[in-house]
Formats: C-alpha cells, sequence, structure tokens
C-alpha cells in the first residue's frame, strides 16, 4: 500500500505540539516549572510631563529598544520597572510593553505581557508645605516625594501571569509619623508638616498574581536614595522606614500600624507565599545608607536572599577601581554602576533586589552585567542599574 505521506505529516506535526510547548517552559533541575521574577531601574525618566511617552511612541528610543533587549535577553515572566514616567493615564507603560519588549529587538526573541499595573507614585505631587525650606510651597523638593511634576521616576509591574486587580493593595498615602519609631528628621520638619509627610517617597504595592494553582503576592517599592540632603539626613533616615515598612508588613503583631489606601489594616498574612522586587537604593555593607532596616530584612524568617551575582559587576569593579577600592562587600553582587571618583560618588553598589519568601525553591538567580565583550554588554549600559532576576519554582 503506498503511504499516505500527507496523513503522517499531520500526525507529527500533531505530536510535535506537546513537545514545543514543554521546550518552552522554564523548569529546574528538579524537571518543577518556575517562574522568572525581576526587577530593572530602566532610567527612562524624563524632565517634563509627556515627554518620554512621546518619546516611546512608535518604537524609536534607542534607550528603551536597549532597555527592551535586556529584559528579551533574560527572559522575564514578571518585571519591576523603576523609574519609568508616569503620565495621568498610565500609557507609557503600555506603550513601552506594546511597542518594544512585544518586539524583537537586536535579534531577540519577543516578549508579550499581557497583565499591566502602573499606580499612582507620589513623586511630584503637591504637598502644598514647603518641605524643602526655601520659601515655596511649589518646587520638587515640595511633594510628598521628589519630582517636577506627577508621575515622575514612577514604577510599573508587568506580568505574563494574570494580576489579580481586585486584590491589589497600595499604600501611596500612608503616613510616615504611623509608623511606631519612625526615624523623625528632627529639627527639619515641623509638625504640620511632619503630621502630613507620606512614607513612601514613590508607593508601597502588594499585587497579586495568580501563578498556577495558587496566588504570589508581588511586593514592590522604590524607596528615595539615602543623599541629596543635610546633617538632618531626611532622605537617609526615610529610606530606612521605607524598607523598614517590609519587616513589619512581614511580621505578625508588628503590623498593626500599616493602613492601605483603601482602609483595610495589616500586613502579609503569614500563609501568604511572596516576591519581594525593588530598587530598595541601599546596599547591605556600604554607602551612604542607614542599613538596619535593609539588614533586619534580608535575616527576615520569613524572607531568603538568593544573592544575584554576576562577573561584570565584579570586573567593572577592578577596572573602574576608585571608591570601589574602599567597599567592603562582594564586588559581584553590585546591581548598579555609580560614579566611582572618591568623594564624589559611592562606586558601584547592590541597591537592587529580588527577595523570595523562604518556604520557595530557588532554581537560579542572577544579575545581568555582562562581561566587556559578551553579548548584552552595550544594551546594559542603557541604564545605571542592572536587571536582576530569580527563578522560583512554582507549585
Amino acid at each position: 500500500m503506498k503511504p499516505n505521506y500527507t496523513l503522517w505529516t499531520v500526525l507529527c506535526l500533531c505530536a510535535s505540539v506537546p513537545l514545543a510547548v514543554l521546550l518552552l517552559q522554564r523548569r529546574s533541575a528538579r524537571g518543577a516549572p518556575v517562574v522568572r521574577f525581576a526587577t530593572y531601574n530602566a532610567a527612562l525618566h524624563r524632565g517634563a510631563p509627556g515627554e518620554l511617552l512621546a518619546e516611546l511612541r512608535g518604537g524609536g528610543s534607542e534607550q528603551a529598544r536597549a532597555i527592551a533587549e535586556v529584559v528579551q535577553r533574560c527572559a522575564v515572566d514578571v518585571l519591576l520597572l523603576c523609574e519609568l514616567d508616569r503620565d495621568d493615564a498610565a500609557e507609557a507603560a503600555g506603550v513601552f510593553a506594546r511597542d518594544y519588549l512585544a518586539v524583537a529587538q537586536n535579534g531577540q526573541t519577543p516578549l508579550v505581557f499581557e497583565h499591566l499595573f502602573c499606580g499612582p507614585v507620589n513623586t511630584g505631587e503637591p504637598s502644598g508645605l514647603d518641605l524643602d525650606g526655601d520659601g515655596r510651597v511649589d518646587g520638587p523638593g515640595d511633594s510628598f516625594g521628589h519630582g517636577a511634576f506627577r508621575g515622575q521616576y514612577g514604577m510599573a509591574l508587568l506580568s505574563r501571569h494574570p494580576i489579580l486587580l481586585d486584590g491589589v493593595r497600595t499604600f501611596q498615602r500612608l503616613r510616615w509619623s504611623a509608623m511606631p519609631g519612625a526615624l523623625r528628621p528632627e529639627g527639619h520638619h515641623g509638625d504640620e508638616a511632619w503630621a502630613a509627610l507620606r512614607l513612601s517617597s514613590k508607593s508601597h504595592w502588594d499585587v497579586p498574581i495568580g501563578i498556577g494553582r495558587e496566588v504570589v503576592h508581588v511586593l514592590c517599592s522604590h524607596p528615595t536614595p539615602p543623599v541629596f540632603d543635610g546633617p538632618e539626613d531626611r532622605n537617609g533616615r526615610r529610606n530606612h522606614d521605607e524598607i523598614r515598612f517590609w519587616v513589619d508588613y512581614l511580621t505578625p503583631g508588628a503590623d498593626g500600624w500599616i493602613v492601605d489606601d483603601g482602609g483595610r489594616a495589616g500586613g502579609l498574612d503569614a500563609a501568604a507565599p511572596f516576591v519581594l522586587l525593588g530598587d530598595l537604593n541601599c546596599d547591605p555593607a556600604d554607602g551612604d545608607g542607614r542599613r538596619e532596616a535593609l539588614q533586619a530584612l534580608l535575616q527576615h524568617g520569613r524572607v531568603q536572599d538568593p544573592a544575584p551575582r554576576s562577573e561584570g559587576a565584579a570586573q567593572a569593579s577592578r577596572r573602574q577601581w576608585g571608591a570601589n577600592a574602599v567597599h567592603r562587600g562582594d564586588p559581584a553582587l553590585d546591581t548598579a554602576d555609580f560614579d566611582d571618583r572618591p568623594g564624589l560618588g559611592p562606586g558601584n553598589l547592590r541597591v537592587d533586589y529580588v527577595l523570595v519568601d523562604r518556604r520557595r525553591r530557588v532554581a537560579r538567580s542572577a544579575v545581568f552585567w555582562p562581561l566587556e565583550h559578551e553579548p548584552g554588554a552595550r544594551a546594559a549600559q542603557a541604564s545605571d542599574h542592572r536587571l536582576v532576576f530569580v527563578d522560583v519554582e512554582a507549585r
């Protein structure tokens, strides 16, 4: 009987589909599917409202293409972008996802993020108070978070898994003075200003994501850098307390002061799985920050720190030298390429974090900081920060 090649072709194609799907799924060494969580300070901020959105439209921004290339090279599933200007309609984040991430960059595989959360932030949000002491109430230093306009240096969470929007908790308006033992900058803010000040320089978010049969809470924030102030150390104190928020949020009994923007009190349920993402602007060993809150977070009983690393960071520290010469931390853990001139910059630091529920197994972690001759090295220079990712086994 003459073989029916058409039938055999169809059967072979059908049989290959499950295999193709299987190969496309990222798996750990144990064979369990994993989800890649990442944080990336993309430095996509501009000087005026609407400027970034206008630049992004049409896919022509060279910097945005490089940022998207890095994300595509890392094949991220859940991504927190820091320093992405937010317009009133949160349109810039969607344009970046559609016109850059979903389009092949420099030969990389496009990534389609069907789910997005881009809530309002405190940067550029007028306080009506003279917070910086310059006799005016309308400057960038008088906003609840430093910014020239609403949404400057904003955040966006992109996901290839469903974001459960009805369950999102935001803490944009939470008062700093509500925190027990808050590090108030004594002598800098009067009682009226202190009572009005908000804790978050951008915001704190608890964003539930449906992954498989469970809900994982993605905890997002971008605290103020602990510099650009005076002897009162108002930014250093605020950075400390913005990080301490997460310590209390994860600690039953210490979370009673926390109330979200919808009026719900308390922190994260002890049984809820989570991943914490963000540019925390604090290094565990070096730089100008008050490290006590960060160290408490890294050592928290519910938290595991995978300590992502890269050879590129270690190479950069050696070659740039300068301020890096006196650092105490492991340079391979650095995530940001800052000014290395002694007395002018802190050198390279570890400030970007992906921290994971201690009950979850981590399959892999890394900082995307290629060696100078490796693919992606040029694209990685589009921001002074590097993308950090952790692969977490799904259940």
